[in-house]
């Protein structure tokens, strides 16, 4: 006798699982699990196997024991005691608490079984990594600016200057893209995570943010008083005294995105959350107004980058051609840019 439907409702009773989550760790849709449940289909033996080692018992027990009284806790002494006379019910089925009382009989801590953990770390490690690249690449090309490069007069100093702030975001892009493009994936295949997190995992993160922060935000003033310093004493203000300070932003900001990333991977329901959206927008289950809404966000966003890169190049180069000689200075005729009239004698 089969009391697979019995079972997986007190599983996921004592988990507090829905059917909808129980699918998407699965890989199933809510009507499977909802047939399952009421004896209109059988999963397969692969899917069987992921529901033990997921829920944390036996085969045996999941298809035609009792999970409230699992046999591997039961001693040969115990299962003699506790025969039950010849009623015609089975006394695993008789002795089965309700569900109501699933509170008193806790669940096991549930495991990770989707490698959340170790894709978070490794996100967590390239989304910093590429944000210190591109700042840190800038701060070096800092030490190549025409008016303090630290090459003096030189005519590499441009090209320097310009090598240095592209690798840095080439090397960037090499972490952020595929990092970015491999969270969606894992989002899209792992929608719901159940949290296994425990409270000592907590106050790890905590620590580590609380780290992070303060060894950030220290690295960041610390080259706000360098470039005070040098501005001051040493009346310098272009040149590699802004390099420096901007590897030190760029170490403190990676800093605070790693304790800050570090802690928010623990936060598994927004991660639900976001992931569930991930799906639904995968499988084109969004309504119109979320569409209509992206497309909004994303074109906004899209048209703040193109007016911050042209502000940002245009400040770049415009200084850059006024000082190389008179081409910028007003013309002594009044016009800017007229050519200059014949003179008159007597």
């Amino acid at each position: 006798m089969s009391n697979f439907k019995t079972n997986l409702q007190y599983l996921r009773a004592q988990r507090n699982m829905t059917q909808e989550q129980l699918a998407m760790l699965l890989g199933v849709s809510r009507q499977a699990i909802s047939k399952w449940e009421s004896e209109k289909a059988y999963p397969e033996m692969d899917k069987l196997l992921v529901i033990c080692d997921l829920l944390d018992v036996t085969l045996d027990d999941l298809v035609i024991g009792d999970v409230a009284r699992p046999r591997r806790n039961a001693s040969p002494a115990q299962g003699h005691a506790d025969e039950p006379d010849d009623t015609g019910v089975p006394a695993a089925i008789s002795e089965r608490p309700p569900l109501s009382m699933l509170q008193q009989n806790p669940a096991p801590l549930p495991r990770d079984i989707t490698g959340y953990e170790a894709h978070m770390r490794s996100f967590d490690a390239k989304i910093p990594a590429g944000i210190f690249a591109i700042i840190f690449g800038v701060g070096a090309g800092m030490f190549f600016d025409a008016d303090n490069s630290i090459l003096g007069v030189s005519p590499f100093n441009d090209f320097l200057m310009f090598l240095c702030i592209v690798l840095g975001v080439i090397i960037g892009l090499m972490f952020l893209v595929p990092a970015g493009l491999g969270h969606s994936a894992f989002m899209r295949s792992h929608p719901y995570v159940e949290d296994f997190y425990t409270e000592h995992d907590h106050a790890e993160a905590r620590r580590t943010l609380t780290v992070a922060l303060v060894g950030g935000i220290g690295l960041i003033l610390v080259g706000l008083a360098q470039l005070i310093f040098v501005n001051e004493y040493l009346h310098t203000e272009d040149g590699w005294p802004i390099g420096v300070f901007l590897m030190l932003v760029a170490r403190g900001v990676a800093a605070i995105a790693y304790g800050g990333m570090h802690f928010g991977r623990l936060n598994l329901a927004e991660y639900n959350k976001a992931a569930e959206q991930e799906y639904r927008e995968a499988k084109g289950l969004n309504d119109s107004y979320d569409m209509v809404n992206g497309a909004i966000c994303g074109t906004i966003m899209m048209i703040a980058t193109i007016v911050g890169l042209t502000m940002l190049f245009g400040l770049v180069i415009i200084p850059s051609r006024c000082s190389s000689g008179a081409a910028c200075r007003p013309k002594a005729c009044g016009r800017v840019g007229a050519p200059p009239g014949p003179s008159r004698i007597g």
